[in-house]
């Protein structure tokens, strides 16, 4: 190599080395980084645009990704929807669309519909207590006889269930003998004058009711009368058709008056009485109708809902809600345990499925599609439960993409982000900046306040010196 070409390599390497210095010294504001031919001036804090860098990173204060800022205006958050995802809540995931097929993840839009739920509750049958009857002794005396009819025995109305003897029936029938007596001699002889046949059959009347009064049934006064022979026993019948619930006499017993011999409930008509929680009693309107269900027997019973108080059992923490239903072929028994079911239609409300929606415990999360594969955590507030579904008081507005499967792995991955990022555990809202913080984090530095009895966390010193200074300007701000 002869040494002009020796001169001419010594120079190139020489320029070489001072444009290569001059591209790497020069100061960072006349560097062009191309995004679509556009030159970057600086970088800036998305929550707090006045905090400004020379080169990307994080911001100090609120652990942000920060955006740069254009010299033909805009930031790259407002240009590309890609990088929108940096200003994204905490916790916010990217899930390609490959991996989304590979988990299962499904998304539907959140709409407002009428909802339809089934309330069951559990039932006991009871008696109807207007169809309750208790045979009581009407006067001392002795049981002479009683009939084979014990506790669960079918009666019919009339049915002679047992007969006692007490001295004081005897005058009474003697004196109604006579009374009979003295009217057919009336009647026989034609002389009587009007008055004199009213006085007679009022006579009867009255010794009628003395025997009723003192306990002897209609049937055996009608028998009196068509024998007019004194009857040695009172007979003791049944007053309705039904079954007996109770039974206290034996033969040979003496009884007292007031003493209840027999209780016979009337069972084709019953009572069931619905235990219902609070939030659940106001759908079991008077006349409403449910079915009654046998689980053990698959049979179904129309009932209604009975106007009475429903009444509050404090053991329990349960309304007794009353119905009332027919009881063919006395199926249903006392005591029995059945299920009630109603049947409740909903006025429109933002429903979701049950599986959309996370439940920690603490608070109830639901993933929000933001379009690109991004999908946000929102906190939301439940109301009832429709079968499969569930209604979304807060959180959520109409048009909204959720996921409704698939969410158990974002949200492993959201839960790892907010880790990694020192934000996991209960997040709140800044109420100057309105971004999210952890309150752990925010506890930890310091960065909370207390206004009017409810503490308020920030992201920074400078957002709680503001609200500081301020509070009124900013109480209100907070929420979705």
């Amino acid at each position: 190599m002869t040494n002009h070409q020796r001169l001419v390599l010594l120079l190139s390497l020489t320029l070489a080395s001072f444009v290569a210095g001059y591209w790497f010294h020069r100061p960072p504001a006349d560097r062009t980084a191309r995004s679509g031919g556009r030159r970057i001036l600086y970088y800036r804090d998305p929550m707090h645009p006045a905090y400004k860098s020379d080169k990307p990173g994080i911001a100090p204060d609120c652990g942000m990704q920060l955006e740069p800022v254009y010299a033909e205006g805009g930031s790259e958050g407002e240009a590309t929807k890609e990088s929108s995802a940096l200003v994204l809540p905490p916790g916010t995931v990217q899930v390609s669309p490959e991996k989304q097929q590979i988990i299962g993840v499904r998304v539907g839009q959140v709409e407002k519909r009428p909802g339809a739920r089934t309330v069951r509750v559990l039932g006991r049958v009871a008696a109807d207590e207007s169809r309750v009857y208790s045979v009581k002794a009407p006067i001392d005396g002795w049981m002479r006889e009683t009939s084979g009819k014990a506790t669960g025995s079918p009666v019919k109305k009339e049915e002679v269930l047992a007969s006692f003897y007490s001295p004081d029936f005897l005058s009474a029938q003697t004196a109604y003998i006579y009374a009979l007596g003295s009217r057919d001699r009336y009647q026989t002889t034609g002389n009587a004058t009007l008055e004199q046949t009213d006085l007679t059959q009022a006579n009867v009347q009255q010794y009628v009711d003395t025997l009723r009064n003192l306990g002897m049934p209609d049937v055996q006064i009608q028998e009196l009368a068509r024998t007019q022979r004194l009857a040695r026993s009172i007979w003791i019948s049944s007053p309705a058709t039904g079954f007996i619930l109770a039974r206290n006499v034996s033969a040979g017993q003496r009884i007292e008056k007031g003493l209840e011999l027999y209780r016979i409930a009337d069972l084709s008509h019953v009572w069931i009485l619905a235990d219902t929680f609070e939030n659940e009693a106001h759908y079991f309107r008077p006349g409403e109708s449910v079915r009654v269900v046998l689980p053990y027997q698959n049979r179904t019973l129309p009932a209604k809902v009975s106007d009475a108080l429903p009444q509050f059992d404090p053991a329990t923490r349960a309304l007794k809600v009353r119905l009332e239903a027919d009881n063919p072929q006395y199926t249903l028994r006392p005591d029995m345990f059945v299920d009630v079911e109603l049947p409740v239609s909903l006025p429109p409300a933002i429903i979701v499925p049950t599986d959309a929606v996370l439940d920690s415990g603490l608070k109830k999360i639901v993933f929000v599609d933001r379009g690109n594969g991004y999908f946000e955590p929102r906190a939301v507030e439940t109301g009832g439960r429709y079968e499969n579904r569930v209604e979304i008081i807060k959180g959520l507005v109409l048009g909204e993409r959720i996921v409704i499967s698939g969410n158990f792995l974002i949200d492993s991955e959201s839960r790892m982000k907010l880790a990694a990022a020192g934000l996991y555990g209960t997040l709140s809202k800044d109420p100057v900046c309105g971004m999210d913080v952890a309150e752990s984090k925010a506890q930890a530095s310091d960065r909370m306040t207390e206004y009017r009895g409810k503490t308020y966390y920030f992201c920074s010193q400078h957002c709680k010196q503001q609200f500081d200074d301020n509070p009124s300007a900013y109480v209100g701000k907070t929420g979705r």
